[in-house]
């Protein structure tokens, strides 16, 4: 038959009380016994020399005429009074001179004498000596020296009593073990039978969270997880082992939901990138292989100068945008690895946006740059300073592109707490409703975005921009405007741990 967790544990506890209860009354016992021993003999402790005082007969030579005789009689008078005792004469060297009863059940002929003279000088009760009728045997005794306080003797030895004979211990093991046997029976069976109850239904209390965690394990799915199995609490106790486990599993579970989730909006950003890879590159592939097409099919006689040259110019410059926009990718691509190699420097961030601004006002441009604002105070700054002036390098450029000929894009810089502040503001289109819902956090987190009105650099542009934010620990906000479009880039003047790839 099987038994469940909880009843093995009881079982189990069960065997370990038993055992532990079989140990303790062992040791009980043993110290009753020692107890008990210790109250006899030091009851008995004057016996042999009370005999010896009132009998003296039996300090006198057994082997003198009539004497052994009175002897015998004394000694089996003593034995008679008290069937508990057995009294031995014993000589100076503990040899057994005189005892009363069967001469056979004397199976030792002497005594060891080092417990008798340990029991003479007061030594600690209780104090074993030999048994003479079981040498193998140690026994409480009383002993008395001859000649001891005055009294008189005609030779030396001494006076031994056994006080638990075997008369004693034959009626004990006759009546005790029967009865004692009974009753530690059936208390050992009640209380087996109270343990495995307690336990039982204790310990099965005790392992209810287990329970409730292999429910939750087997009915977890990652889009419904239920009630944590911790019922909600924010401080578990930790010192509780189930608890915590019960709350370890939540936290599993939140983490492996939580890495799903992220699995997922990778998933839709990478799709939604290699959906707006190949928009971006239809648009110039089309228009390159259009003119290269016209080219090919034209009498070359038959076609004017200017014409060819048209088309050898616009061919190049869609052939340019190809070659912008798989330079983009691959710099995409190596930004979102996992671990991206920084080089981190401190430098002058205002300087950098200074010199950005100043490097595309002096270019030929359909829109002009300008720093716009307050001049910026100087912040220095922790960071890679070419992926810094890449992303600067992105956003102007693609206000650029976006904004109506002759109207400046304004650039400034802010100082703000523990970082800076650089907005970008075109007054073109707009981005599309569906770029903007990402970086309103509707969409897919750092994917590109579908390409703004006219191509360019709507796409893979912006996705490089925020990444390089994020391996710096900043972020790349898209503002409210009533015209064009405003974005902001934030970054923290002290280096934080790069955003996750």
């Amino acid at each position: 038959m099987s038994l469940s967790f909880s009843q093995r544990i009881a079982v189990v506890f069960a065997a370990l009380l038993a055992g532990f209860s079989v140990l303790v009354l062992a040791l009980g016992l043993r110290a009753a016994g020692e107890h008990e021993h210790e109250v006899l003999q030091r009851l008995s402790h004057g016996l042999a020399l009370h005999i010896v005082d009132h009998w003296p007969e039996v300090a006198r030579s057994a082997d003198e005429p009539g004497l052994r005789a009175a002897l015998d009689e004394i000694l089996h008078m003593l034995m008679t009074v008290n069937p508990a005792i057995e009294v031995y004469v014993l000589g100076e060297d503990g040899e057994v001179r005189a005892f009363a009863g069967d001469a056979q059940a004397v199976k030792a002929a002497s005594v060891d004498l080092r417990p008798i003279r340990d029991f003479l000088a007061g030594g600690a009760l209780p104090i074993l000596g030999t048994d003479p009728r079981d040498p193998g045997a140690r026994k409480i005794f009383s002993a008395a020296r001859f000649g001891a306080g005055g009294a008189a003797s005609d030779q030396r030895g001494y006076l031994y009593v056994v006080l638990d004979g075997q008369a004693r211990a034959h009626v004990a093991s006759r009546t005790v073990p029967r009865r004692f046997t009974v009753t530690l029976a059936a208390l050992a069976a009640a209380a087996l039978a109270l343990t495995l109850f307690v336990g039982a239904v204790g310990f099965r209390k005790l392992t209810r969270p287990l329970r409730q965690i292999a429910r939750e394990m087997r009915a977890f799915t990652l889009h419904d997880r239920g009630q944590p199995v911790t019922g909600g609490d924010t401080g578990p106790d930790r010192r509780d082992e189930i608890v915590a486990i019960a709350s370890a599993f939540d936290e599993m579970v939140q983490r492996i939901q939580a890495q799903t989730r992220a699995d997922a909006e990778r998933e839709a950003a990478h799709r939604e990138l290699t959906a707006n890879i190949a928009h971006d590159l239809r648009t110039p592939l089309t228009a390159m292989h259009g003119y290269l097409e016209r080219l090919a099919k034209a009498d070359p006689p038959g076609i004017l100068p200017d014409e060819r040259r048209r088309c050898l110019d616009a061919a190049l410059a869609q052939s340019n945008k190809v070659r912008r926009l798989s330079q983009q990718l691959f710099e995409l691509a190596r930004l979102q690895a996992v671990s991206v190699p920084l080089q981190i420097d401190r430098f002058r961030v205002d300087e950098l946006v200074h010199d950005t601004v100043q490097k595309f006002a002096l270019a030929a441009s359909s829109a002009p740059v300008t720093l716009a604002g307050l001049p910026p105070p100087p912040v220095e700054m922790e960071g890679d300073i070419d992926l810094i002036d890449r992303a600067l390098v992105n956003l102007i450029d693609n206000a650029i592109r976006h904004s109506p000929p002759g109207v400046p894009v304004r650039v400034s810089l802010l100082k703000k707490g523990g970082g800076v502040a650089i907005f970008v503001e075109d007054t073109g289109p707009g981005l599309p409703e569906d770029v903007a819902a990402q970086f309103r956090g509707e969409g897919a987190s750092g994917s590109p975005g579908a390409a703004r009105p006219g191509g360019g650099l709507g796409g893979l542009g912006l996705a490089i921009v925020r990444r390089i934010a994020a391996l710096h620990g900043g972020g790349l906000r898209l503002l409210p405007s009533q015209c064009g479009t405003r974005f902001l880039l934030t970054l923290p003047v002290a280096r934080k741990a790069a955003a996750p790839a």
